[in-house]
């Protein structure tokens, strides 16, 4: 069996795409997925299983919840290179956030960026994760509220700080 982590894109938040975890747990182990834990009510499940998953747990979820969120899967080996890539102090955060992209080293527009970028943010895209360290918070961050307008349209992403990370990681090694 390998572990894989399931990131969830646009659950819970606001009202709408409401997907309770216990369900979530039991919906992805009765369709063979084994030990599988979630963290916290924003989609971030850790669980085994013998091949990458392709589109098996969206589909799952449609059938029971009624819509299909974007869902990235990473190995824990991607996990792992995504943490060791972080370009920023490693006790930050929530102020480090990862920007998982769906396709490798997308074309970004850095001039846009630049242009809403506060002196205190610092960026990098390394592979088709986008690095931002935010001291001042997301919420204030003018960045973080246009980030998608400097990836092209078809280009899907989620977001985790650091501090979510770093209990993924603790899952893997404390679990499975």
């Amino acid at each position: 069996m390998n572990t894989w982590i399931a990131l969830l894109r646009g659950i819970n938040v606001g009202g709408k795409h409401i997907i309770p975890m216990k369900e979530l747990v039991r919906l992805m182990e009765e369709n063979g997925f084994a030990n599988v834990k979630t963290y916290i009510q924003s989609g971030n499940v850790v669980f085994q299983s013998p091949a990458r998953p392709g589109d098996e747990i969206g589909v799952l979820i449609a059938q029971k919840f009624g819509f299909k969120p974007d869902i990235f899967i990473l190995s824990e080996k991607e996990l792992k290179t995504a943490m060791a890539n972080n370009p920023y102090e490693p006790d930050l955060g929530k102020n480090v956030h990862f920007f998982f992209c769906d396709r490798e080293d997308p074309p970004i527009d850095v001039e846009f960026l630049e242009s809403l970028r506060a002196p205190s943010e610092e960026y990098t895209l390394t592979g088709n994760v986008f690095y931002l360290h935010a001291p001042e918070g997301i919420g204030r961050s003018k960045m973080v509220e246009k980030l998608g307008k400097a990836f092209p349209r078809e280009v899907s992403m989620t977001a985790r700080n650091l501090n979510t990370m770093n209990k993924l990681l603790e899952m893997i090694d404390a679990n499975l």
